[in-house]
């Protein structure tokens, strides 16, 4: 892939998962190559790519959409988003050294502070682009001393598909004020090393996203074995 398609592909990426297309949209590569200066081809190719990592829908003969927004569809997301984010964060903690506490609270401080400015105005629109990446980049960050790039890779997966069913301006594009407590709880308990207590944070965080609760009380089911919340 060029290093135009990989810009390419990036950006919509970006636009995907920050609600500017709304869902169900008509991704028309043919109106999209005037905003990237590039043939229709190129356009079309990736989003062939981006339907591959479940961000875009493609039907023969009816071509490219963004997701329908679905219950069900968000309800599983967060399920598997918890289980991976549960797993990875405690194998983080086992393995991952001060390097990764430095990284860890570098990332959370960065969110903080523009999550604090979102709340003082009340409004997430203008300060958007660098929430989500820095809310991403705290979540990747957590689990990222797991050891395991398949865990790590098909969070990526999961976490921008779950973005994408969640954001849109008519939900403030899931912000949530208690975002501010609730990632420095998470990030209390992964600094003490509690893994029980990470679990719970985690799970109490995502939880407002499941749309039944997941079975037995405060339970999820993580690579083959139920864990306490």
């Amino acid at each position: 892939m060029s290093t135009q398609d990989a810009d390419i592909f990036d950006d919509m990426r970006h636009r995907l998962i920050t609600g500017e297309f709304g869902y169900g949209t008509k991704l028309r590569a043919e109106k999209l190559r005037s905003d990237y200066d590039c043939s229709a081809s190129t356009v079309r190719e990736v989003l062939f790519r981006l339907s591959t990592v479940g961000l875009v829908e493609f039907q023969e003969q009816r071509g490219f959409r963004s997701p329908y927004q679905s219950r069900e569809r968000q309800h599983d997301l967060t399920h598997m988003r918890i289980m991976l984010e549960c797993e990875g964060a405690c194998l983080s903690i086992r393995l991952g050294g001060v390097e990764w506490e430095s990284r860890l609270t570098a990332a959370h401080h960065k969110l903080s502070h523009i999550e604090m400015r979102v709340r003082s105005s009340g409004d997430v629109s203008p300060l958007l682009n660098l929430w989500s990446r820095a809310e991403q980049e705290f979540h990747e960050t957590l689990i990222e001393a797991c050891g395991s790039a398949l865990l790590i890779r098909t969070h990526v997966v999961i976490y921008e598909q779950f973005r994408q069913q969640l954001v849109s301006a008519e939900t403030n594009y899931g912000y949530f004020p208690e975002n501010i407590p609730e990632h420095q709880a998470i990030l209390d308990a992964a600094l003490d090393r509690n893994e029980d207590l990470v679990r719970k944070r985690i799970h109490d965080h995502l939880a407002r996203n499941l749309t039944h609760p997941l079975p037995g009380k405060h339970q999820t089911v993580a690579f083959g074995k139920s864990s306490l919340m």
